[in-house]
Order: C-alpha cells, then sequence, then structure tokens
C-alpha cells in the first residue's frame, strides 16, 4: 500500500472550529448520535434491491452499496441502472457507494483505470450522495475523483484500510489529515487491532484527530471482535459514522443495527 507522507496537519485555531456538519439529505453526520451506515453486499440484482428493501425496516441512517460484491460491476451500465433502482427504494436514506479494492480488503480486483472511471461514471449518475474513495490508491486519479464528486454534490468518503496491522497514533493521525488536505469530505480510517492496546492506540488517534485537527466529521474503527468498543464508542471519541449489519457483514466486528441502534441510544 502507498501512503504519502505529505500532508496539512494544522491545528484548530479556535475551539469553536469545531466540525462542520456534512448534511446528505435530511442527515447531519458529526452532528449528534453517530450515523448508522448499513452495507448492501448482495452478488446479484435480486439480492441487492432485497437487502435495500430490508434496510427500511432498520434504523440505519445511511445505507452503503459494496458494489465489488454484484456479480456484473464491470458492465457499468448496469452498475447505474441498478444504482437507480436501488435510489429508488431507498427513499430518503442517503447512498453512500463504494469499491472496495481487493488490496484494502474488497472482493475484486480492478485496475486504476477502470476502478477511477466507474466511480466517475457513479457520481456523475445523479444516483449517489456519497462516494468512496481509497484516498492511497493513486494520487493523480484520487484528486480527479474528489473533483468530479464536489462538481456533482456528491460528498467523498475518503478511506484506508489497513487488516494487517494498527499503524502507530501518529501515523494514524498523519493519514485522516492528508485525506482531509486532498478535500475529502468524511475523512475513514479501518484497522486491524494485534491487542488490546491496539484498540486504545485508535481511540486516543480519533480523540486527537477530532479535538486538535478536525474540520469536518471523521470516521474511525478497529475492526474485528476486540474492536468492537470502537464502533460504539464513536460519540465519545469523535467518530461520526458507525457500521451495522443485516443478516450479512462487510467487515469483521460488525454489530446487527437493531442492537447497535440500542446501544448508541444507550450510551447517550
Amino acid at each position: 500500500m502507498k501512503v504519502i507522507l505529505s500532508y496539512d496537519r494544522s491545528s484548530k485555531e479556535t475551539e469553536e472550529d469545531v466540525m462542520n456538519p456534512v448534511v446528505v439529505r435530511n442527515v447531519s453526520i458529526g452532528e449528534g448520535m453517530p450515523k448508522i451506515c448499513v452495507p448492501i453486499v448482495g452478488r446479484t440484482r435480486e439480492e441487492i434491491l432485497m437487502t435495500a428493501n430490508e434496510i427500511l425496516n432498520t434504523p440505519a441512517d445511511l445505507a452503503e452499496w459494496r458494489a465489488d460484491y454484484f456479480e456484473s460491476v464491470l458492465e457499468m451500465q448496469k452498475v447505474v441502472a441498478l444504482s437507480a433502482e436501488l435510489r429508488e427504494v431507498l427513499g430518503d436514506i442517503p447512498l453512500l457507494f463504494t469499491f472496495r479494492t481487493k488490496a484494502e480488503g474488497g472482493e475484486k480486483e480492478l485496475n486504476l483505470r477502470v476502478y477511477t472511471m466507474l466511480n466517475q461514471m457513479m457520481i456523475a449518475s445523479g444516483n449517489i450522495d456519497l462516494v468512496d474513495v481509497e484516498v492511497f490508491i493513486g494520487e493523480k486519479e484520487v484528486l480527479a475523483i474528489i473533483e468530479a464528486a464536489h462538481k456533482y454534490g456528491v460528498k467523498v468518503v475518503g478511506s484506508n484500510h489497513d487488516f494487517a496491522k494498527t499503524p502507530d497514533k501518529d501515523e494514524i493521525v498523519r493519514r485522516l489529515c492528508y485525506m482531509q488536505s486532498v478535500g475529502v469530505d468524511i475523512p475513514k480510517i479501518a484497522v486491524m487491532p494485534q491487542n488490546k492496546k491496539d484498540v486504545l492506540t485508535l481511540l486516543s488517534a480519533t480523540e486527537e484527530m477530532a479535538t486538535e485537527y478536525a474540520d469536518r466529521p471523521i470516521v474511525t474503527m478497529s475492526m474485528s471482535e476486540m474492536g468492537v468498543v470502537s464502533r460504539i464508542a464513536g460519540a465519545t471519541f469523535g467518530s461520526a459514522i458507525t457500521f451495522g449489519a443485516l443478516e450479512k457483514t462487510s467487515a469483521p466486528g460488525q454489530i446487527r443495527v437493531e442492537k447497535l441502534k440500542d446501544i448508541l441510544e444507550n450510551m447517550n
């Protein structure tokens, strides 16, 4: 994984420079309780639409279409057509489009040119509200996707996933600051803990980023069962979105959406 070490790590000037919420449809991300995002991980059109309908009966705030699971994802017109159907089913629930590459824990390999084309086509479709961009996949391509997204009013979730380890606190903060400096709307990082101290490292980095540097919502998580606490303590440490599951999870350690909602409400 290529990690770019140049970044703007300017501290906030005043306490009033807290986070500016990102408002998508009727959802204000970065304000109040962490928002719950439920992934759609079906392989067929029928499975994907069935999951979208199931999300309507949950307390989900957002839906994420993990398009790397879709069996026809390389047929871009089918992807656009299915996104229009998802948009109709989900109504006012914001839709995040994500193609997670194999290098960052996804289901399929995709070369950088096709990855860029797919994301730009989805941005221009008018069917999605947010797009996930793997920020360290290629600087030129990432900047082009961010520019296209903002042209069409689509918010960008800049992401980085480390399934092997948890970097040290400074490195986590460095990556989040870099994402902010290139213009993503919501920086996001997910890391794999090897021990309980790694979970504390992630939470400490989240608190430092949110308190000292972030001027927009951030999203962080420690994966696996060991890191579950990071998915429910976002409001305390500064993470603005947490991911809950229906039957099938898209990452290790996800909690069922209804249970996650109950926990969050009892914590706030």
